[in-house]
Formats: C-alpha cells, sequence, structure tokens
C-alpha cells in the first residue's frame, strides 16, 4: 500500500500504539551512531546479526522497522531474538522503496503489525513473535547443511586466489609497527567486545600488548582508554579523531588494488599502507602480527563458529577460516586470556609491602604511650642479644 508522507514533526499524539520519531538509515550500525531512547528505527538489514541487534537493544528504541527479511531462513541469525527478548517490537515491511519515502525525524507510531506515519495511509508488515521466530529458527537449523556445503565451497575459492599470501606471507606490506617477540590484541567491534575489553584490562597494563583496532575495534580501544598503536581496515566505520591519533594505519584494499578508504584517511593527512587481500579486514590484521613475529595474537570480538561467520555477511567467511588455521598455535581468545591470566606480584612488590607494614606498625605504636613503652622494652631486649652475641663471639 502506498504511504503518503504529509507532514514533518518529531512526534504526533493522533498517532495510534507506540509513538515516536523515525531514524531512517540502510546501514545498521551507522544508524545506531544517532539513535536514541524513545526513536523508532528504520533499517535495511537482511538477516539482522547478533552485533546489530546488541546495538540496537543497547539505544532500547520504541520498535525496530525493517524493509529487509530479519530472518531469512538461511541460517539461525540471533538478532531478531536479543530485540524480542528485550521487549522491542520487529516488523518487517516488505517495500524496497519505504526508506526512500520516509524522512528522518517525521512522527510515526507501531501498533501491532501496521507502520503509521504522520497523516500517510497505514502500511501493513510481519511482527515478529515468540511462536513466528522459533518456527523461523527451527527452518533456518535445518537448512545450515546447505551453508556448510557453499562454506566448503568458498574455502577452496579462497585457497586457490590467496595461498600465496596465506601459506608463504606474499604480499603482506611492509609496517613500521614492531611486533616481534611481543603480544599483539586484535579489537573487532563485535561479540562482547565491551566486556572482553574490561576483563583484559590488567593483561594489558603488565604485558603492553601492541594495540590493534580493525575499524570501528579502534574507537572501541579509545573509548576503553587505551590508545591503538595500529588501525587496520576499509576505513568505513572509525571516526576521524581516532585515525589522526598517531596510529599506523593499513588500509585494506581489494585484490585488483582498488581501495575506497585511501581518500579518506589522506584527505585526514595520514599516509596509509595499503593491504590487497581477498579475507577480511580482521583476517589481514592477523597476517600482519602473524608474519611481522608476535609470540601471541588475542582476539576480542572477532568470528570463531560458523553460524558467526555466517553473520559476518560474507561468502562463507572461509578465509577467517583458513586464516585461524594459519595463526592457530598463536591465536587466543580475549575469554580465554580473561579466565586464565592473574595479575602477577614480583618479589620487590612484596617485599616493598613488608617494608611499608612495619614502618606503619612503627608508627602506630610511637603514636601512644603504651606504644611508646613496648617499643622501648622492646629496644632494651635488643641490646640484651646484642650484647649476648657479642660475649659469644669475642
Amino acid at each position: 500500500m502506498a504511504l503518503r508522507l504529509t507532514r514533518d514533526a518529531s512526534r504526533d499524539p493522533a498517532l495510534p500504539g507506540l509513538n515516536g520519531p523515525l531514524r531512517v538509515d540502510r546501514r545498521t550500525k551507522d544508524l545506531t551512531k544517532r539513535l536514541k531512547q524513545g526513536d523508532i528505527a528504520v533499517i535495511d538489514h537482511t538477516d539482522i546479526d547478533r552485533v546489530s541487534g546488541e546495538a540496537l537493544v543497547q539505544c532500547r528504541p520504541l520498535a525496530v522497522v525493517n524493509a529487509g527479511a530479519s530472518v531469512s531462513g538461511r541460517y539461525p541469525n540471533a538478532g531478531p531474538r536479543l530485540l524480542i527478548d528485550a521487549g522491542i517490537p520487529l516488523l518487517d515491511v516488505d517495500d524496497e522503496t519505504l526508506l526512500d519515502r520516509l524522512k528522518d525525524g517525521m512522527a510515526a507510531s507501531v501498533e501491532d503489525d501496521v507502520l503509521h506515519v504522520a497523516s500517510g495511509d497505514p502500511v501493513s508488515g510481519q511482527r515478529w513473535d515468540e511462536a513466528s521466530l522459533a518456527a523461523a529458527m527451527d527452518e533456518a537449523r535445518a537448512g545450515l547443511s546447505e551453508q556448510l556445503e557453499a562454506f566448503a565451497a568458498n574455502t577452496m575459492e579462497y585457497i586457490t586466489q590467496e595461498r600465496d599470501l596465506l601459506f608463504d606471507g606474499v604480499g603482506v606490506p611492509e609496517i613500521s609497527t614492531q611486533m616481534l617477540d611481543r603480544h599483539v590484541l586484535i579489537v573487532v567491534r563485535g561479540y562482547h567486545y565491551k566486556e572482553d575489553l574490561a576483563a583484559l584490562r590488567h593483561y594489558i597494563r603488565e604485558y603492553r600488548p601492541v594495540l590493534i583496532g580493525v575499524d570501528g575495534g579502534a574507537d572501541a580501544l579509545v573509548e576503553a582508554g587505551h590508545r591503538p598503536d595500529l588501525i587496520v581496515g576499509d576505513m568505513d566505520s572509525v571516526s576521524d579523531a581516532v585515525l589522526t591519533s598517531g596510529a599506523e594505519v593499513v588500509v585494506h584494499a581489494y585484490r585488483d588494488g582498488r581501495a575506497p578508504g585511501v581518500a579518506r584517511v589522506e584527505a585526514l593527512g595520514v599516509t596509509p599502507v595499503v593491504f590487497p587481500a581477498t579475507g577480511t579486514s580482521e583476517d589481514i590484521a592477523m597476517l600482519l602480527a602473524d608474519d611481522r613475529g608476535a609470540t601471541l595474537i588475542v582476539a576480542v570480538g572477532t568470528h570463531a563458529t560458523l553460524v558467526e561467520f555466517l553473520d559476518k555477511g560474507r561468502a562463507g567467511m572461509s578465509s577467517t577460516f583458513l586464516t585461524r588455521l594459519r595463526v592457530g598455535s598463536k591465536l587466543i581468545d580475549a575469554k580465554g586470556v580473561s579466565r586464565l591470566y592473574r595479575t602477577r606480584i614480583s618479589s620487590w612488590s612484596l617485599v616493598g609491602l613488608g617494608l611499608v607494614c612495619l614502618v606503619s606498625l612503627f608508627v602506630a605504636l610511637w603514636s601512644t604511650p603504651t606504644g611508646q613503652a613496648t617499643l622501648q622494652l622492646l629496644g632494651a631486649r635488643w641490646d640484651d642479644l646484642w650484647a649476648l652475641i657479642e660475649g659469644l663471639i669475642t
């Protein structure tokens, strides 16, 4: 049904249901940067992944309207479940032109399975609930074997394209960041990255690993109070402030050499290193760390399972799978580090702590008459003991 837009206002009390201003963007990760509590999010996102779902839930919108299929059945994606569990209505509207005809900030509302906008005609869609989502997830899990076959085919294709890079390191560019015999921490703004970074703060303080931010992961490091040493990615989701923070920048380019991110970086006065490769940006970050002699690679927010690979939305994510095989002896997930790591206390720290305790005890005793008498008594006993020792020696 056609949607007529008649006026532009942030709210319209006459609209039924959950009422709030629209926030419209085709890219969910861009929308969540400006989405606020009480807004209605309008996206075009086929198979809402876990990371996008978590970002939307954190913004606490009144509702999410999706012009794409929130669950296509390709695989059991976790994003819709997160929204439903958080009590945020999720409405799929099968209309490719919906986002082109909506204006950011316009008053709208969601009532049951209907989207109302200003005084326009209502638009019906599919509102997800527990029953419909459970049925869709069952179908998606049943078809996962097809995705596994596609994953295997993509793996062979990637080996053919990138075997020299993957096995021999041919094509890895020279960088100035020193990683030889050091730990490297690679941060992707993915699964539970905030919690993992918080759990690793003592590890980072003690070992001082090389900090690599993959696109938005560089901003995540800064938000956690750290300064990235290296920024890797296509530069589509990292802020200008972080790009100009002094970190070395490696722009991920297509295999044919095209690198759209170079123009943006150079416009900021930063000279980047270009790394052409077929894989993902987190892959080339791992390959860089391995090629430059890192002894341990700690991964934050990266992908590890088949469902997580599919969540990324690329052709099977076979490059990430093979890259993990390449660097497997060095690679460890952040959760493993946080569970096994314990802050080490040096011998000198223990000695210093003991001296501080003795000084504190002496000051406490000397501040009272009883304490002074006790110290004088101890002093007399010490003189007697020292005299005895001198007598035995002479």
